[in-house]
C-alpha cells in the first residue's frame, strides 16, 4: 500500500509538471496553420533584442558568479576555521533575500544610490549594472553559500590549513591552490544555480532600466502570441540545461576520486 501511495505522487508530481510544459511546447509549434513548425523559435532567435538581451544577461551571469566565488568562499572558509560560533548567524543573514521579496531589495538601493544620494550608482551606466550584479548576488547568495558551505563539510579544512602552513603557503595560495579546487563541485552548483536566476530575474533589472533577458521575456509575453511560449521553453531548456551540467560535474568529481 505504501508503495502505491508513493508512485501515485510521484506520477501526479510529474503530471503536474510535465502537462503544462508539454501544452506551452504544443503550443509554440503552432504558429504556422495547420502544421508543427519551429517558426516562433526562429522568429525569437533572430530578433536582435533577444540576441542582445540574452547576451546581457550572461554577461551579468558570469560577473556575479565571479563576485559571488570572490564573496562566499574567503568567507564560508574562515567562519568554519576561526569563527564557528557565527556560523547560525551568518546563515540567517545568506537566508534573507528568501524572505525578503527582490521588489523590496531594489526599491532599497533606488532609495540609497540614486543621483541625489552619498553614492549616485544610478547616474551612470556602469553604475546601475554594478548595483544590478550586487542584487543578484544578494538573489543567489543562499543557494551560492549553502553549495561552498556543504562542499567545506565534506573536507578537514583545519588539517589541510595546518598542512599548508607547514610548507609556507600564505592565505592566499591556501584558498586559490588548496581550498578552491577541493570545494570546486559545490561552487560549479551554485555557480549555475546563479547564470539560471539571472537569466530568469525581471523584478530588479525591470526597475533599475537595464535591457536584460527577463524583461524581454515579458515584453514579448505582452504583444505576441507563439515567440513568448517559444521563449519560455527555451529558459526552460536553459535552467534544466543548468541543472543537468551540475548532476554531471558531480558525477565526473565522484568518479575522479574514486579509487581504481
Amino acid at each position: 500500500m505504501k508503495r502505491f501511495w508513493a508512485w501515485g505522487a510521484l506520477i501526479f508530481g510529474l503530471l503536474y509538471f510535465l502537462l503544462p510544459l508539454i501544452g506551452m511546447t504544443n503550443f509554440s509549434l503552432k504558429m504556422r496553420r495547420g502544421v508543427y513548425s519551429f517558426d516562433a523559435y526562429a522568429v525569437v532567435l533572430s530578433d536582435p533584442r533577444f540576441q542582445e538581451t540574452f547576451t546581457y544577461s550572461v554577461v551579468m551571469a558570469l560577473f556575479t558568479i565571479a563576485f559571488g566565488v570572490l564573496l562566499v568562499v574567503p568567507t564560508a572558509y574562515w567562519i568554519r576555521l576561526k569563527l564557528p560560533g557565527l556560523r547560525p548567524y551568518v546563515e540567517f543573514v545568506t537566508l534573507l533575500p528568501l524572505v525578503i521579496p527582490a521588489i523590496v531589495i531594489v526599491f532599497g538601493y533606488i532609495r540609497l544610490y540614486n543621483t541625489s544620494s552619498w553614492l549616485p550608482l544610478t547616474g551612470s551606466v556602469t553604475g546601475t549594472n554594478i548595483l544590478l550584479m550586487f542584487g543578484y548576488a544578494t538573489l543567489a547568495l543562499p543557494y551560492m553559500y549553502r553549495s561552498v558551505d556543504t562542499g567545506l563539510r565534506a573536507i578537514d579544512i583545519a588539517t589541510l590549513t595546518e598542512a599548508a602552513q607547514s610548507l609556507g603557503a600564505g592565505w592566499t595560495t591556501i584558498l586559490a591552490k588548496i581550498i578552491l579546487p577541493n570545494v570546486l563541485v559545490a561552487v560549479l552548483s551554485g555557480a549555475f544555480l546563479t547564470f539560471a536566476i539571472v537569466i530568469g530575474e525581471f523584478t530588479m533589472a525591470a526597475l533599475l532600466n537595464r535591457p536584460a533577458f527577463g524583461p524581454y521575456m515579458q515584453l514579448l509575453g505582452a504583444n505576441r502570441a507563439y515567440e513568448p511560449a517559444a521563449l519560455a521553453v527555451i529558459a526552460f531548456g536553459i535552467t534544466w540545461g543548468c541543472l543537468g551540467l551540475i548532476q554531471l560535474v558531480s558525477r565526473l568529481q565522484k568518479g575522479a576520486q574514486s579509487p581504481a
